[in-house]
């Protein structure tokens, strides 16, 4: 471990910081220490500057019933558009 260095968190930011070490202990089934939390988060914060709105597919999980319910809204909203009048 390198040298180690002192920070000033608010509580608020300290209870977030030790939510997503907890999310990170489930993922990984080891313990998380806070130190690994932030590297964790800068690290992603990092990969997500080139992220692609495709990095998303597959990640919703969605029932038949709610799929049902946005092609349904979809249609519904389509059907009431019009483009928009131009002048020339």
């Amino acid at each position: 471990m390198g040298k180690l260095k002192t920070i000033k968190i608010t509580e608020e930011t300290y209870a977030k910081l030790a939510e997503v070490a907890g999310e990170l202990q489930v993922r990984l089934r080891r313990p998380v220490s806070l130190n690994e939390a932030m590297k964790y988060l800068l690290e992603h914060k990092r990969k997500r500057k080139g992220a692609k709105i495709s990095d998303l597919a597959g990640s919703w999980d969605m029932s038949e019933e709610e799929w049902s319910e946005i092609k349904t809204s979809l249609a519904e909203a389509w059907k009431r558009w019009k483009p928009p009048e131009t002048e020339l």
